[in-house]
């Protein structure tokens, strides 16, 4: 079981070996979890919400958001009607992902029209659970905890192992892959990550077609095709909704920032520069110690640990 989060990359924070996926288990791991990590500010968890970690989440960490994986709660959502799977999957997501009430208002129209017992299922799910717009803290781009699934895949043939030999082919896949991101976060020259960067230069080509009227130094409304949007440069703000969420300059925010020559990374999130990230992956997985090194206490070294009597 692992603990991760990631700005367009892999950051394990903790993993650990369990017997089987349940109570005492995703408590336990929880429990340590809190240990080494603990509680911080706008901290949120996005899982599966199998029954195991909901309990857990609630008796551990009980004033912490707990979000569902948005791939998760569809595939549930196929699994009990099947028939409007493939109309609804395409607006289920970008109400997922919207910014503003229209967005998710007006595809959840469409939902209640194909099939009202799929509306009934996603609102008994808790909009703010898997919605971006309702969800009390900004989650970002964090939607899935499908990210879990490429560890799980890398450490396949590695599970077959003894637990030390086991431990050491993790820490050899995360050094490999902290070790290869270091690299080539080390070889980007820009000021922003390059997935970050491809996100802002798009949103300057959409911004191209807009006109600004300012109100004040830092208000300003941005014609953008018929339609005006308010954008507040103080409070990186705009009525899009997406400044905010992205926490990058939409392209009505760039319409302004052009204006004004001001440069559009400085209203970046200091978590989407190449510098934060560098320094985040600077942190080593430290190598377990040669078995003739480990200093063991006595009544463990004693303890005989015989195999469990039934799977």
């Amino acid at each position: 079981m692992y603990a991760i989060v990631f700005t367009g990359h892999i950051l394990p924070l903790a993993y650990g070996i369990i017997d089987s996926e349940n109570d005492a288990a995703w408590s336990w791991f929880f429990e340590k979890f809190k240990e080494a990590y603990g509680e911080r500010e706008n901290m949120c968890i996005v899982s599966d919400r199998n029954e195991s970690i909901i309990k857990s989440v609630s008796r551990v960490y009980p004033a912490v958001l707990h979000f569902a994986c948005i791939w998760h709660l569809w595939n549930n959502v196929y699994k009990k009607f099947k028939k409007s799977h493939s109309k609804l999957s395409e607006i289920y997501f970008s109400m997922a992902k919207a910014c503003t009430q229209d967005e998710f208002d007006s595809p959840m129209e469409k939902v209640e029209k194909v099939d009202i017992r799929v509306k009934e299922y996603l609102e008994l799910a808790g909009y703010e659970k898997w919605a971006r717009l309702y969800a009390p803290v900004n989650r970002g781009w964090t939607m899935t905890s499908n990210i879990a699934e490429s560890i799980n895949a890398a450490l396949v043939s590695a599970r077959e192992l003894q637990i030390y030999d086991f431990l050491e082919e993790v820490r050899r896949c995360l050094d490999f892959g902290i070790a290869a991101i270091g690299k080539k976060l080390h070889r980007h020259t820009q000021r922003l990550e390059k997935k970050y960067q491809e996100i802002l230069t798009l949103n300057e080509a959409m911004s191209t077609r807009m006109t600004v009227v300012p109100s004040t130094e830092y208000l300003h409304t941005v014609n953008d095709e018929g339609r005006h949007y308010t954008v507040c440069l103080l409070e990186r703000k705009c009525s899009c909704g997406r400044f905010q969420v992205d926490e990058l300059p939409c392209p009505h925010a760039w319409t302004i920032l052009k204006r004004k020559f001001l440069m559009p990374e400085d209203y970046c999130s200091d978590y989407y520069k190449s510098k934060s990230v560098v320094m985040t992956y600077e942190v080593p997985v430290y190598p377990i110690p040669n078995r003739n090194e480990w200093n063991i206490l006595a009544h463990i070294s004693e303890e005989v640990v015989l195999p469990p009597k039934w799977k």
